[in-house]
C-alpha cells in the first residue's frame, strides 16, 4: 500500500528551497560584499599592483573608469595601508563601510526575525544616490586629470 506522504528527500529539498526563497537581495549583496572583504584580506598586498587588468574599459582604452583601483584599495585597506588604499581609489574605504553596514543591518534584521529592507529601496535613498553621484564625479575628474597628464594612469 502506498502512502501519499512526501519522501524525506522531497521534504528536505522543499525546506532548502523555502530557506533560499526567504533570503533577500540585501542579504545576498551583503554576503557577496563580506566575501569580497575576506578575499581582500587574504590576498597579499605586495605585488597587487602587478596583477592583471580586470576592468574592460581600462583594458580597451588604458584609462581608468570610476571603479578602477577598488580591488587594490580594498586589499591595501584590509592590510592596514590606508594611504595606498585612498591612492588606489577614494571610494574603496567608503564601499567597505557600506558593505559592513549592509551586513550589520541584515544580521540585525534576521536576529529580530524580520526581513531586511529591500535592496531596491536602499539603493534609491538620497544618501546612496548622493554617494553614487560623487563616485561618478570622482571617476570623471580622475579621467580628465589622466587625459590632461596631471596624474599618471593607474
Amino acid at each position: 500500500m502506498q502512502t501519499d506522504a512526501p519522501s524525506p528527500e522531497t521534504a528536505a529539498h522543499r525546506g532548502v528551497r523555502e530557506r533560499l526563497a526567504a533570503v533577500s537581495s540585501t542579504e545576498v549583496t551583503a554576503a557577496i560584499g563580506v566575501g569580497g572583504i575576506v578575499i581582500a584580506a587574504l590576498l597579499p598586498a605586495g605585488g597587487i599592483e602587478d596583477g592583471p587588468v580586470l576592468c574592460p574599459f581600462r583594458a580597451l582604452t588604458g584609462l581608468p573608469c570610476p571603479g578602477c583601483g577598488l580591488t587594490r584599495s580594498w586589499v591595501y585597506l584590509m592590510h592596514g595601508d590606508v594611504g595606498s588604499s585612498l591612492a588606489s581609489n577614494w571610494f574603496g574605504p567608503v564601499l567597505i563601510l557600506a558593505v559592513i553596514a549592509l551586513a550589520v543591518v541584515s544580521v540585525r534584521s534576521r536576529i529580530a526575525r524580520k526581513r531586511p529592507a529591500d535592496l531596491d529601496k536602499l539603493v534609491k535613498s538620497p544618501v546612496v544616490l548622493g554617494l553614487f553621484a560623487l563616485f561618478i564625479t570622482y571617476g570623471a575628474v580622475r579621467l580628465i586629470l589622466t587625459l590632461t597628464g596631471v596624474i599618471d594612469p593607474i
